[in-house]
């Protein structure tokens, strides 16, 4: 895969009118109740999270959100959830095994919020409390790579046991301008940085980082909504489907093994 499209890559998941984690609520979900805030400090809109029916069975939904205009983009801080966004998805996670329903997360995300703030918050502990959290959950947890998802702000709603990546979504340690920045103290040369990076669907899952791609329309999901919606529901029905018929213990280790195994190399 060229330079040219991995950076088509990234310019297709970042698109404005991409899909949302409203839009796929609204398109896949019934009965959807949100639910807000940590508990502790406060409520952050850039991750959405509730209660909802998929095919007539309860799940907790977990998105981040990014906006489709300036205004909700402002709003939603450009996707990039504060510590209380990770807080909320984990009460919500913790909610759902108490009563037994699947997790369904969605990620858009260019990563956490890097703000003195956030981080005075405790933004580091909210990922990596949320990231324990799900390797220990004892339901079936489904994550859709949507647009981007990058660094751990992402991982922090990733520890699933199935992760699938829409076709034209990207998935990395970072952003490809944030690597430039850091290897090459130049950003602009985040196009380079992007084939170093195995950031697409196809990278990934030959890579085993995957467990699935969801082909796109052409043109991206925001160009065929509606067949993105079929698609994306017929996985989903599939993977629950899957998931469920196994006892918690073997999804337990599954789930382990299969983060244990990312990065492993032989010498």
């Amino acid at each position: 895969m060229t330079r040219t499209k991995d950076n088509q890559y990234i310019a297709l998941a970042r698109a404005m009118d991409r899909l949302s984690v409203t839009d796929y609520i609204q398109a896949l979900f019934t009965d959807f109740f949100e639910q807000h805030g940590d508990r502790l400090c406060r409520e952050d809109p850039s991750i959405l999270g509730g209660i909802a029916r998929f095919h007539g069975m309860p799940v907790t939904v977990i998105g981040t959100r990014k906006g489709k205009n300036l205004r909700e983009r402002i709003r939603f801080n450009f996707g990039m959830p504060n510590p209380e966004g990770y807080r909320k998805a984990r009460r919500l996670m913790k909610q759902a095994e108490k009563f037994q329903r699947p997790i369904i997360t969605f990620i858009d995300t260019p990563g956490a919020y890097p703000g003195i703030e956030a981080e005075a918050r405790g933004q580091g502990e909210a990922i990596a409390k949320n990231m324990m959290k799900m390797s220990q959950l004892k339901v079936p947890i489904i994550t859709v790579i949507t647009g981007e998802g990058n660094s751990g702000g992402a991982l922090g709603l990733a520890v699933a046991d199935w992760v699938v990546m829409l076709s034209h979504s990207v998935f990395s340690v970072l952003s490809p301008e944030g690597f430039a920045s850091i290897l090459w103290k130049d950003a602009s040369r985040s196009t380079e940085a992007c084939e170093l990076m195995k950031l697409t669907a196809n990278d990934l899952y030959e890579a085993g980082v995957i467990d699935g791609i969801i082909e796109e329309p052409a043109g991206g999901a925001q160009a065929n909504p509606e067949q993105m919606y079929a698609l994306l529901d017929q996985a989903l029905a599939y993977y629950l489907e899957e998931l469920s018929q196994k006892p918690i213990n073997d999804l337990l280790e599954e789930r382990y093994e299969k983060f244990r195994k990312i990065g492993f190399a032989l010498e």
